[in-house]
């Protein structure tokens, strides 16, 4: 599987990670203290050849997603399941340790950022759809996680992940009609 975009991930271990799975040019940040040189690098790949942001699921990985979304718009993301990126004893979390099957599915499901989001998702649109608060607000978010492909967050960062990766209104209801019509099913 050959990928044209350049991928952005955290560092050396990554990028061995990423070309056991796929042919991809990558770009290193060597870790969330981005410096001006790395996003000019970033600003470069996504004007020729497009960008997608894959880092490691957990907070220093959030923090270089937020960090690039502000000063490289158009980016893609690619999110890879916490369970997925867990190393086999235990001792961290991380792309470095994701298998190639979950590192080509990512990529398959990486989004571009959507430009024009007309109506924003409120607090009480959460408290609504059953995320915050409440039996089982946790296994809907996990849901909702992987159905927006932007990955598990707690209640507190959902609504900062749903602005940062400016999902729609629209395709936030369909999701949660989705997880709905699940738990009808169940």
């Amino acid at each position: 599987m050959k990928i044209r975009e350049i991928i952005v991930v955290e560092g050396k271990d990554d990028t061995t990670a990423i070309q056991q799975a796929v042919h991809a040019d990558t770009i290193e940040t060597n870790g969330s203290a981005i410096n001006t040189e790395t996003i000019e690098k970033i600003k470069l790949a996504q004007s020729t050849r497009g960008v997608i942001v894959l880092t490691d699921p957990d907070y220093p990985g959030q923090r270089i997603r937020t960090i690039i979304s502000e000063k490289v718009p158009g980016c893609k993301h690619a999110f890879i399941e916490k369970g997925d990126a867990l190393h086999k004893r235990g001792r961290g979390v991380g792309v470095e340790h994701a298998s190639p099957e979950a590192i080509r599915k990512a990529l398959a499901g990486a989004q571009l950022m959507q430009e024009d989001v007309k109506e924003e998702i409120t607090h009480d649109d959460l408290i609504a759809a059953g995320l915050i608060g409440g039996p089982g607000a946790k296994d809907r978010r996990e849901k909702i996680g992987k159905l927006l492909k932007i990955g598990y967050t707690n209640g507190k960062q959902l609504h900062k992940r749903l602005m940062v990766f400016e999902i729609s209104k629209q395709a936030f209801g369909e999701a949660v009609k989705v997880i709905r019509q699940e738990e009808k099913d169940a």
